[in-house]
């Protein structure tokens, strides 16, 4: 089986957000299973100045506006997967690699050309095209259009990952016309959408996926759907939807080098330390007794930060700890000054990206509180259990997926609310306290969710057999 998979962003190579983690690790688990996947990347300005082998292959070129665009194409290779890196003008043009809409459009519908082009120079035919989220949506058109007149194209299927609904991209309209790409027939998008990548990526590819089966159905819904929910509803029966996963090795507290004392499944008492520790790196009372709460996350209001400081200041009368680690928008950022200065003894806000930091307080938390007001996956809920801290979640997309609402009888791995609302958390927060003062409970909870399997083997065998599928189905 073989597989190009494209994505604007991957790990360890070049991050900015969750993509870049995906992309990193999915391939590898896929060539774990004999899948031969070749990751394609842009090969930024800002990729050159990074330490690791590349090797000149040779050239592609793209047809624009009667003219041919020459894109140079390397190789390189991430924890043994191939990976191609497209180089050429439009990507040379910005040294940021998100940037102003007009140049990242331009820049990020010639990588997706130059990737096709590049594989008929290299001689390696696909089976299966999967282009992730805008920046590569370009390909589906491409191909939607002149798949079946080409022989080394005909037969290809494709699949479109979308990783984050509301991020379509800008108006491509002009690029379109100069990449010869117009597609006449989009059925079941709304007019204000036709000229945007994501939506067009959408209408064109054979098949769909989102990164949760809970977002999958979600985002068919006018809440979620984002003036797209009837293309997203008539394509139903090939949206498929796949949760992300973990590196089981890179996230393991009994081995993790950032911890004051490492520990797992079975020694989890040494937790304790990792707590105190922790709470002494943050300047508050180092009293295990005390919950500490935790949120590792950017400041949006996708995540809810809002609801998250409203529900504690709710709770003054209830004693907890709280820590949140993050940066973002400027107005959250303001407030959660406000309330750590109000609260010292009880409150601590890390304005900063502290990586080593995240994983001690993964380790030493005992609940990492995540009320996104939508989430599609959501990997800390996954982190945090793995490191023994409990969630305590919003139950949308993802985080529905993944954790199980507690029960006496049913048991469960965290704590789970409804509604976007202070009250809400509130009252998830005041069950999850309920419960950790019964340590011998807390503890068989822990364990639950420490021996979860959020692993990539099993969202690899999902796309490998959703790839098999789509394969022996054929083009329609």
């Amino acid at each position: 089986m073989r597989v190009l998979y494209l994505s604007s962003e991957a790990s360890p190579l070049i991050k900015v957000g969750g993509l870049a983690d995906v992309a990193g690790e999915l391939p590898r688990a896929l060539r774990s299973l004999g899948v031969d996947v070749r990751i394609v990347l842009p090969f930024y300005p800002a990729l050159k100045k990074a330490s690791f082998e590349e090797k000149r292959l040779g050239a592609a070129s793209v047809k624009h506006a009667k003219r041919w665009r020459e894109a140079e194409i390397y190789s390189t290779q991430i924890r043994d997967v191939p990976v191609y890196l497209v180089d050429g003008a439009p990507i040379r043009q910005s040294n940021k690699i998100y940037d102003d809409p007009l140049v990242d459009v331009d820049k990020f519908a010639f990588f997706s050309l130059a990737a096709l082009t590049m594989c008929k120079e290299l001689g390696w035919q696909p089976e299966i095209v999967h282009a992730n989220d805008w920046h590569a949506a370009m390909s589906m058109a491409w191909l939607k259009r002149y798949r079946n007149r080409d022989p080394f194209w005909t037969g290809v299927t494709t699949l479109f990952t979308v990783h984050n609904l509301p991020y379509m991209g800008s108006d491509v309209s002009q690029g379109m016309k100069d990449y010869d790409v117009t597609i006449a027939d989009l059925e079941h998008l709304p007019p204000w959408s036709r000229t945007l990548p994501l939506p067009i990526g959408l209408a064109t590819a054979d098949w769909l996926s989102t990164v949760s089966p809970s977002y999958a159905e979600e985002i068919q819904t006018p809440e979620f759907g984002h003036g797209l929910e009837d293309l997203l509803h008539a394509r139903r029966e090939r949206l498929v939807g796949i949760l992300n996963g973990i590196d089981s090795e890179v996230w393991n507290p009994a081995h993790d080098s950032s911890l004051t004392v490492p520990f797992s499944y079975d020694d989890i008492k040494h937790r304790e330390r990792n707590k105190q520790a922790l709470q002494g790196e943050l300047g508050l009372e180092q009293e295990t007794r005390i919950p500490l709460l935790a949120m590792i996350t950017r400041l949006d209001h996708q995540k809810g930060i809002d609801i998250a400081l409203d529900a504690l200041l709710e709770m003054m009368d209830v004693d907890w700890q709280f820590v949140l680690l993050g940066t973002g928008d400027t107005t959250l950022e303001d407030r959660a000054e406000q309330f750590s200065a109000v609260y010292p003894d009880r409150v601590c806000f890390v304005k900063r990206f502290a990586p080593r930091l995240a994983r001690r307080i993964y380790a030493g938390s005992d609940m990492m509180i995540i009320p996104s007001r939508y989430e599609p996956c959501g990997l800390a809920q996954m982190i945090a259990m793995r490191y023994g801290s409990i969630p305590v979640v919003r139950s949308t997309g993802g985080l529905k997926d993944t954790v199980e609402d507690y029960d006496p009888r049913s048991k469960g791995t965290g704590f789970a609310f409804g509604r976007a609302e202070p009250r809400a958390l509130r009252d998830a927060l005041c069950r999850g306290l309920s419960v950790y003062r019964d340590r011998k409970e807390w503890g068989a909870l822990q364990r639950r969710a420490m021996i979860k399997d959020f692993s990539w083997k099993r969202s690899s065998e999902e796309y490998y057999e959703l790839y098999r599928g789509a394969i022996d189905e054929g083009v329609k």
